[in-house]
């Protein structure tokens, strides 16, 4: 069993979902794995990671189109301390989650035909986002 993990630090991107897998991609080894798990971990509480369509763009943009009805511009919301976007971006980050799996076949991720890695920017004006690759396997 072997272990590899690095950090990748994404630049500042726009609020909306974002096609990362080439980046990350770009940015890792794991070409000596033959068999293995990859998790990928986004250090934020206001970002989040998801798999879905990476053909399409028009995905993405209705898929900020669904989280922004359903979780922007509450007048209950008291956590504001950074703006208007604050709790939202929260939110949205529970709701789709910090991290996401994938298995490796053969050196390479093993993802679906139509399936991309999204770095799901949350706040107005995104900051450099953190995420954590961790790969256990042979």
């Amino acid at each position: 069993m072997k272990t590899y993990q690095k950090e990748i630090t994404f630049k500042p991107k726009r609020r909306g979902f974002h096609l990362v897998t080439e980046e990350v991609l770009q940015k890792i080894d794991i070409s000596t794995f033959s068999i293995g798990i990859a998790t990928l971990f986004i250090k934020h509480t206001s970002a989040s990671l998801s798999i879905n369509e990476d053909a399409d763009s028009s995905v993405r943009d209705d898929m900020e189109a669904f989280f922004s009805e359903i979780c922007d511009n509450k007048d209950y919301y008291t956590h504001t301390y950074e703006g208007s976007d604050d709790m939202p971006s929260h939110i949205k980050s529970t709701i789709i989650g910090s991290s996401i799996t994938i298995p490796i076949t053969n050196g390479r991720f093993n993802l679906g035909t139509w399936q991309g890695i999204y770095l799901n920017e949350h706040r107005d004006y995104g900051t450099p986002r953190t995420v954590v690759l961790t790969v256990i396997g042979e």
